[in-house]
Parts: C-alpha cells; sequence; structure tokens
C-alpha cells in the first residue's frame, strides 16, 4: 500500500469542524492521509489514534490520523464523501487524549445522516 498526505481531505474536515463548533479537535494534530493499493472492497474509510503508550514512549501529545481509502472514497459524491468525514470525526473523544470512541450506541448511520443535514444547513446559510 502507498500512502500520500491529503489536503482535499483536510479541507473538508476542517469546514465540517468549524461549522459544527466541534473545538474538542485540535486539527494541528490530525493528519488526513489516502491510502492507495488497499484490497478491502468495503471500507471507505479509517482513522488510527496515537495510544497513551506511545504518547508516553516518544514524549508526544495525542495524535490521530484520518486515512480514506481512495480506491473506495473517490467513487463518492461530495455529500458521502462528507459522511464518510463525519463519521471517522466521531472517532475522535471529547477528551482528544489518543483514544477512539467505539461505534457501540455512538457512532450510528442514523446519527451520521442527523449531523451532516446539520452541517449542510449551515451551508445554505
Amino acid at each position: 500500500m502507498e500512502y500520500f498526505e491529503s489536503n482535499n481531505i483536510r479541507n473538508i474536515a476542517e469546514v465540517i469542524v468549524e461549522r459544527l463548533g466541534w473545538n474538542h479537535i485540535d486539527l494541528e494534530r490530525v493528519y488526513f492521509m489516502r491510502s492507495r493499493g488497499s484490497r478491502s472492497k468495503n471500507i471507505l474509510a479509517r482513522i488510527h489514534g496515537f495510544s497513551r503508550a506511545w504518547q508516553k514512549a516518544l514524549s508526544m501529545n495525542p495524535h490521530y490520523i484520518i486515512e480514506v481509502i481512495e480506491e473506495q472514497f473517490d467513487k463518492l459524491n461530495r455529500e458521502e464523501q462528507e459522511k464518510v468525514i463525519i463519521h471517522e470525526l466521531l472517532h475522535i473523544p471529547k477528551s482528544f487524549r489518543g483514544g477512539l470512541s467505539p461505534h457501540k450506541n455512538n457512532i450510528t448511520n442514523r446519527k451520521v445522516e442527523k449531523i451532516h443535514r446539520i452541517f449542510r444547513r449551515e451551508d445554505s446559510m
């Protein structure tokens, strides 16, 4: 697999974070990558946390990586791409400590759709 920094994914995420007022997300410590060459046909994107053990070992603050699987993600229209990015951003807990929020009772399609509608309403103002 190959990995590339992705400014266009960062730009979408910056707009989402700003419009939704997600001030707990420090975008200076979130990296946005595209990967190419994945064999997965069902995964559009994934998020990687920076565990407390790594933070301690390297004397670094928490960071996150949001990776989009280029072959799958690029097939989506803009609104679906926004939903995927919203979904991944929801995995970042309010504590921003390097861990990840689980799907169970927290990240659902219904919640992503609702947040996306709020985001889009802000777009039309």
